[in-house]
């Protein structure tokens, strides 16, 4: 099969490769940080582990469970990110999880605040036209896992799997084969679809999308060292 695109938006020039978060459950936070670097002129990989620690912290969960959109938003508004450098994403907490804390200095934080949406692509477009990358929560099923040549559509009868949710960063939109699609940026390294990236079609995701965020204005963050 060739896959055919017709491509009105594709902001994947404003980001770099694409990252791998391992057996983490830490999507979001990739999500999260890579929409972050995505909006700041430039792009230098923002620290996911940051992050994640304190989205967790503010929820009071552990690092082994997923994290929650409201708490990650604020922690990129409250508590911000250094870059990668400041505290480089570890393959796996430590056994003695107090020692699961950031360094001593992880340098500059940047932050910026950020809005909920819903499951409507629409406004996910609007925000894509708009130049603005959109945070997507989904439902995954099993046509996800395989993505063919770039892309993923719902095979007959193939229903949303409620027990199985990822975040993504939507980073454009247009057709493929006709369909109207999501071109997605994934956290599975980039022997997942086409470098990391596959077009989601709308009867795919409409019915597995949950939720939607997107980043807004930067935030000035204290120079003062965070809390653990």
């Amino acid at each position: 099969m060739t896959v055919t695109v017709e491509v009105d938006v594709d902001l994947r020039g404003e980001f770099g490769p694409v990252r791998d978060q391992g057996r983490r459950p830490t999507c979001l936070a990739f999500a999260a940080s890579d929409s972050h670097a995505g909006v700041r002129a430039g792009w230098e990989p923002l620290s996911c582990e940051f992050a994640f620690y304190h989205a967790q912290h503010r929820a009071g969960r552990s690092p082994v469970q997923g994290a929650e959109l409201g708490a990650m938003l604020e922690a990129l508004r409250v508590d911000g990110q250094p870059v990668e450098a400041g505290w480089r994403y570890l393959d796996a907490v430590p056994p003695d999880l107090a020692a699961w804390v950031p360094p001593i200095s992880v340098g500059e934080r940047f932050a910026r605040d950020g809005v909920v949406g819903g499951g409507d692509l629409g406004g996910v477009r609007s925000r894509l036209a708009a130049g603005c990358p959109v945070i997507v929560l989904t439902m995954l099923s099993r046509s996800f896992f395989m993505p063919a040549e770039g892309l993923v559509d719902a095979a007959p009868g193939e229903l949303p799997e409620p027990g199985q949710r990822h975040a993504l960063v939507a980073v454009g939109f247009g057709r493929v084969l006709g369909m109207p699609a999501i071109l997605v940026r994934n956290s599975w390294g980039a022997a997942w679809g086409v470098d990391g990236h596959a077009w989601l079609t709308d009867r795919f995701l409409e019915p597995r999308l949950f939720a939607t965020a997107a980043l807004l204005e930067e935030v000035d963050v204290s120079s003062r060292r965070t809390a653990a």
